[in-house]
């Protein structure tokens, strides 16, 4: 639009209070932080900016590089390659129904909100992931800047500032895209809303499921099947399952030692979040580091109270274990009716959503 001095008006402002969740019955909206509230525009430009290889060091990755959506939106290999050609210390998480979850990545319980968790891929000192730092940062702003249709969404969506296309307005257009990132229409879903039938073996996991005999609710007990979900308890747990046992005494590997890490507390080794079980057919590989390989696999493990290996040492015998773990009494043949189970929390329609697709996709 131009005035009547020939110099291009900013673009109307974006819609504010236009977006709606769309949920299940039982399942309240997710908090949102007042100063980045939920937008239909906000969306579409956050889901942009997360699919944009130019928004990193080497400009050769995006967001979606290491969550892509056909994957849930969590990675294929056990630790992600980054901008730096480094990999990552742990397991890139599904982020379908982050905007639920009261604390982010795999042990950091300070990070509250996925605006706070962001500072990390996006923006570090020595970075490995997006790869931006202090050095870089004004070459990447100027590659979106250059962009005519940034400057005109960025303008769009945040009109009250006078340099819209910043750091701090490309961490709240993404993260209000990852909110956005809902899943509740598995087959499960249906199943208790009365559209959709279980086999036997699914039926039975699902009753293993809820059981003290399998004892996942203890840490998959939300509406998410995690524990950590807004709205269920205001506990913030964390958990050791004895995936290892490196010195005899309880050891993780470094870097890799859970909550330990940032409180310092001998009982906080190994101890993790609980990830949300939605789409673990499709998360794989498993665990913090990714070091197990299937879905049989990870519920072995718990059958058998940890994890024994000639190098990580016997979990099983892990002082800092939880002690939930000792009590699951499942045979083989449980098992395989568990992973059936779990098998129907896949979401089909998370992974064909095109209101979550790459944007990019035409051209590439």
């Amino acid at each position: 639009m131009l005035t009547a001095c020939g110099r291009e008006s900013p673009p109307p402002p974006a819609p504010v209070g236009d977006w709606h969740w769309k949920l299940p019955t039982g399942v309240a909206p997710p908090p949102v932080p007042a100063d980045n509230p939920m937008s239909q525009a906000k969306f579409e430009l956050g889901r942009r900016l997360f699919y944009d290889k130019r928004l990193s060091g080497n400009g050769r990755i995006s967001c979606a590089s290491c969550h892509p959506q056909d994957k849930a939106f969590s990675d294929s290999v056990a630790l992600s390659l980054g901008s730096t050609g480094e990999r990552t210390l742990r397991n890139a998480q599904p982020l379908a129904n982050a905007a639920w979850r009261k604390s982010y990545t795999w042990a950091n319980y300070s990070l509250t909100t996925l605006e706070r968790q962001m500072d990390g891929p996006l923006f570090r000192t020595d970075p490995v992931e997006m790869g931006i730092n202090d050095h870089n940062l004004p070459t990447v702003l100027a590659r979106l800047g250059a962009d005519p249709l940034y400057q005109r969404e960025f303008a769009r969506v945040f009109p009250a500032e006078g340099q819209p296309l910043s750091l701090a307005n490309i961490v709240k257009a993404i993260a209000t895209f990852e909110r956005g990132i809902v899943s509740f229409d598995s087959r499960y879903d249906r199943y208790q809303a009365g559209r959709a039938g279980l086999s036997a073996a699914e039926l039975r996991g699902l009753k293993l499921f809820r059981s003290e005999q399998g004892q996942c609710l203890r840490c998959h007990g939300s509406p998410d099947f995690d524990d950590q979900m807004a709205g269920h308890g205001d506990s913030l747990p964390f958990h050791n399952i004895g995936l290892y046992n490196t010195d005899g005494k309880g050891g993780y590997p470094f870097p890799n030692r859970g909550a330990l890490e940032l409180s310092g507390q001998p009982a906080d080794m190994g101890r993790f979040r609980s990830p949300s079980l939605r789409n673990v057919a499709l998360t794989a590989p498993y665990m913090h580091d990714g070091s197990v390989a299937t879905l049989e696999e990870a519920v072995r493990i718990h059958a058998e109270h940890g994890r024994r290996g000639a190098k990580g040492g016997d979990g099983r015998r892990n002082p800092w274990k939880d002690a939930a773990i000792d009590r699951i009494q499942l045979s083989a043949a449980e098992q395989a009716d568990i992973v059936a189970f779990l098998k129907t929390l896949t979401d089909d329609t998370l992974t064909r959503d095109p209101r979550l697709a790459d944007p990019f996709a035409a051209r590439r």
